[in-house]
């Protein structure tokens, strides 16, 4: 079934709602910066997207009923198996954007919070349908397909 307008009023309003969609402010997206210390150096845990397969942190959109930092635990155990502690504030911010694989991106503000992991779970929601990995922090910059991402990982190495 197809969507056809049948006045002139119906035709601008709804160009109005769409051409709405893409002026809105940008929309935020909570990560999760999982690092751990392995064999006297400091490790990232990076995941692919699901689509594009870009290396990104575990990232979602927050959850109204949950803290901020609490939906960065929950992206981390989601995607990756992490069971840890989000610390309260947040660590980073960047800028981003949402869907540029589909051809259609929204820009999106990151908020970044520090998760100390305490174990990792077989099991996890989102088992399979993402490569998790933990790599050096300098391998992680250069994994980073996003020069706000890499920007957020170069603090650690201060």
């Amino acid at each position: 079934m197809s969507f056809a307008p049948t006045s002139l009023y119906e035709r601008s309003s709804w160009l109005q709602s769409f051409q709405a969609m893409f002026r809105r402010p940008a929309r935020l997206q909570i990560a999760a910066l999982c690092v751990r210390e392995n064999n006297g150096g400091r490790e990232v845990l990076m995941v692919t997207s699901k689509s594009s397969r870009r290396w990104i942190l575990p990232k979602g959109w927050p959850i109204m009923s949950r803290k901020p930092h609490r939906t960065a635990a929950i992206e981390a155990y989601e995607e990756a198996g992490v069971v840890g502690k989000a610390r309260k504030k947040p660590f980073a911010s960047f800028k981003s954007y949402k869907g540029a694989d589909a051809g259609l991106r929204l820009k999106t503000d990151v908020l970044v919070y520090r998760v100390d992991v305490d174990e990792m779970v077989r099991n996890y929601p989102e088992k399979g349908k993402r490569t998790v990995t933990w790599v050096p922090v300098e391998k992680a910059i250069k994994m980073a397909d996003e020069p706000g991402l890499a920007k957020v990982l170069r603090r650690l190495i201060k």
